[in-house]
């Protein structure tokens, strides 16, 4: 990017020299650490199901180019254009999702996806980070106009995800959307009566999931009491940790890919704890940590309310997703299913995240308000 000066006034210049630089690398740190971990993982598991050894990393990387594109598309776009944008995902994936209800195959009890040939598709990843800047927008609008219901709105848009969320079912998204929503409506000044109410219908909600719901119950008595139940893969992936020690057992010489059925998706962090070790599932670690801090600190220098809590929503969702899965793989929670931003397989998975990262980048780019402030 040399060629790039300041005095260049191209779009790609632009762009270049007001993007935040340091996510941009963390992000594609990520993904090149996701095909890596895919490549030590993936054969194995594709061997044991009878496929190709290579049939999940010839996959995953085919969606390393479109995702990196995507982000640099997103990435150029104005606030105005990312709520456009969002607006349209939003309802091309709502539509997607009450789809699945009824066409969509049914796989381990629930109807997440859709098939078109060979490749599956999960709506509700595209979902979420529409609903962000959505709910954002409508936040930052009700304290521009008074009178307007922008809470109303937002507390309806995240009634409505939520409940197809359920009917599919997924609670471990519900449970992340939840959250992300209360952080939203946190930082747009809701009161702490409405933030103790909404966390009480959370609660309720657990309550009345872990009662009617066998799948939830049985996740939720396996982890209070490993005995209950089969904790196979949560006890294997611990002892993979202790196996990789500080600096691993060396890349392809780790034994848990080949006993774990979802070490390529759900517990990849356990394979590269076991053969790249503790200093390399810190340095994952750090790579999160930075995108989320880089992108709160620069919601913090904005003055447009929408930016800051588009912004700050993205980063949280974007973090505690990795956060929930490293969490699960560690035992430190219930299982729920979800994958490691950009690490583990699942072309859904990353070209969501691909749209999520390319709207964090795009809401934080430099721009005369911010720079102004920090002046």
């Amino acid at each position: 990017m040399a060629l790039l000066s300041r005095t260049d006034r191209s779009m790609l210049a632009y762009w270049w020299w007001t993007v935040d630089r340091w996510s941009l690398a963390a992000i594609a740190t990520l993904i090149a650490a996701g095909t890596l971990l895919t490549l030590a993982a993936s054969p194995a598991v594709a061997g044991r199901i009878g496929l190709e050894p290579f049939y999940f990393v010839y996959r995953q990387l085919s969606f390393v180019a479109p995702s990196l594109l995507v982000i640099f598309i997103v990435s150029l776009l104005g606030p105005r254009d990312v709520r456009r944008l969002a607006l349209g995902i939003f309802a091309l994936a709502l539509v997607l999702m009450v789809a699945t209800l009824f066409v969509g195959p049914e796989i381990k009890g629930a109807q997440r996806w859709l098939l078109f040939g060979p490749f599956s598709l999960q709506p509700s990843e595209f979902i979420k980070p529409a609903f962000v800047v959505l709910a954002a927008a409508a936040l930052a609008e009700s304290n521009r106009v008074a009178g307007f219901p922008g809470s109303a709105l937002a507390g309806a848009l995240y009634v409505l995800v939520a409940g197809v969320l359920v009917l599919q079912p997924d609670f471990g998204q519900t449970l992340l959307l939840t959250i992300v929503c209360a952080s939203l409506f946190f930082l747009a000044g809701m009161r702490w009566q409405w933030l103790a109410g909404l966390g009480g219908a959370a609660v309720t909600g657990a309550i009345v999931a872990y009662f009617l719901v066998p799948h939830v119950a049985s996740r939720i008595d396996r982890f209070v009491n490993p005995d209950h139940g089969d904790s196979f893969q949560v006890n294997t992936a611990l002892s993979a940790f202790g196996q990789g020690g500080l600096m691993g057992v060396g890349p392809g010489e780790g034994s848990v890919k080949f006993v774990l059925p979802d070490a390529h998706t759900d517990f990849i962090f356990a394979v590269a704890g076991e053969e790249f070790g503790l200093a390399a599932c810190t340095i994952l670690i750090a790579l999160f940590g930075v995108i989320v801090v880089r992108a709160l600190r620069r919601a913090l220098e904005e003055r447009d309310h929408f930016i800051q809590l588009s912004a700050a929503g993205l980063a949280v969702m974007f973090g505690l997703q990795a956060c929930i899965n490293i969490a699960v793989t560690l035992s430190l929670i219930p299982a729920k299913g979800m994958t490691l931003p950009f690490v583990s397989y699942g072309g859904s998975s990353m070209l969501a995240l691909a749209l999520t990262t390319g709207m964090l980048l795009a809401l934080t780019r430099r721009r005369a308000a911010s720079a102004h402030r920090r002046s």
